[in-house]
């Protein structure tokens, strides 16, 4: 695979949001799609051939044919996501929309998040989509423009110990300048109001949770 692109799909297992993913393609976002084991369904399903298939394939339950296919084994220290997001940070990827990192298993979602924080904080812009709701992860000092839409709950956590610096701006309930810490619910459940908004951290890690549209 070229060395030369920015921004890769990365197609997982879990709840699959099949309508953005499908709205970012025909636009041109991508430049390439990963599969990610049993991601492979989700996207046979809407006839689109991943550039790339990684994974140890007990979720898919067989082995796709083809080239582009790297076989994992099923022991391993770590998952099949964290292998591929290692494979995409190495051939210096800007940024990666992750798709069927959310939803199902409780346990794989928090894993997901707090793992895909390391990949964030190591340089890569990361957004995870889920079926009606993405989190974005926002490293510090960064900022956030967050979708336009009349009305949606848009949640703000910390990912490590203590975030500071958090502003919001155009939401419901504004915040200047406040700590987070990763033991509170400040920042939960916050409205859009139909007006430009942003979220903004000086230091630390944030999962923001938004509408998907």
């Amino acid at each position: 695979m070229e060395h030369d692109l920015k921004t890769c799909a990365l197609v997982a297992a879990s709840d699959f949001n099949a309508a953005d993913f499908e709205s970012r393609e025909a636009n041109g976002q991508f430049d390439c799609v990963i599969a990610v084991d049993g991601g492979f369904a989700h996207l046979r399903e809407l006839g689109v051939v991943p550039d790339l298939t990684i994974g140890d394939f007990d979720s898919l339950g067989y082995v796709p044919d083809g080239e582009d296919v790297i076989v994992h084994p099923v022991h391993k220290d770590k998952s099949d996501l964290e292998l591929v997001l290692d494979y995409v940070l190495e051939r210096r990827f800007e940024s990666a929309v992750v798709y069927g990192a959310l939803g199902g298993r409780l346990d794989h979602s928090v894993a997901n998040l707090q793992m895909c924080a390391r990949f964030a904080e190591a340089g890569l812009d990361l957004l995870l989509v889920g079926t009606d709701a993405a989190v974005k992860i926002l490293v510090g000092p960064g900022e956030y423009s967050l979708p336009v839409c009349d009305r949606g709950t848009v949640s703000v956590f910390s990912a490590v110990d203590e975030s500071r610096g958090v502003t919001e701006r155009g939401l419901e309930y504004p915040l200047e300048g406040a700590t987070l810490t990763n033991r509170t619910t400040l920042g939960l459940s916050n409205e859009l109001i139909g007006q430009p908004a942003s979220i903004s951290v000086a230091n630390g890690t944030l999962l923001i949770f938004h509408p998907t549209h």
